[in-house]
This record gives C-alpha cells, sequence and structure tokens, in this order.
C-alpha cells in the first residue's frame, strides 16, 4: 500500500456482479477525487470488492456515484462503507486484504 493513502478515508463497497464493480469504480474515479486502493474478487460469489481513497467528500462522493452506478445495472449491494479516519491498526489489516 502506498504511503500516500495513509491518513485518509476509505470507503469500500462490494457487489454481486464483478462486472457491475467494475462500472461502479469507473463511475467513482470519475465523479471525485478518489485513487482506487484494491478491487478483490469474491471466490464465493460473483461479485467483487473495492476499496477507494481520498479524501472524506470525495470518498462520499465517489461511493454516491458508485452506488447509483451499480443500481442503474440492476445489481445489488452487499455492502458498503466509509472510514474517515482509519486508525493504524486499521491500515494495517486494509493492507493485508489488497490484492497485489
Amino acid at each position: 500500500m502506498a504511503d500516500d493513502f495513509v491518513r485518509q478515508a476509505i470507503g469500500v463497497f462490494e457487489l454481486d456482479s464483478f462486472l457491475s464493480c467494475f462500472v461502479a469504480l469507473d463511475a467513482a474515479a470519475k465523479a471525485a477525487n478518489v485513487k482506487i486502493q484494491g478491487v478483490e474478487r469474491n471466490r464465493l460469489k460473483s461479485g467483487a470488492c473495492v476499496k477507494m481513497r481520498g479524501s472524506v467528500s470525495d470518498v462520499r462522493a465517489a461511493m454516491d456515484a458508485a452506488l447509483q452506478a451499480a443500481k442503474d445495472m440492476g445489481s445489488d449491494v452487499y455492502s458498503h462503507t466509509i472510514i474517515a479516519s482509519p486508525s493504524e491498526d486499521s491500515e494495517l489489516a486494509i493492507k493485508m486484504t489488497i490484492s497485489k
């Protein structure tokens, strides 16, 4: 994980479709100044999880755009959240889950 992500908000969403995740992350990246930190395919379901980083306001705007894009494609959102200021321990856990 690049050091420039540390101390930035993180937004995470999981959708039921791998394809929808890419459409949603594209919408997120175009809607606000966020960097996509990781995309992880769910091996038990057909979907994936996307992690994005930026300021709190940018992550919120990007999350709204991503969820709307998913809705427009008819995808189900399994879950989504924004962590405004991840702790050091959370940063370590996030780093461990990023696909390399």
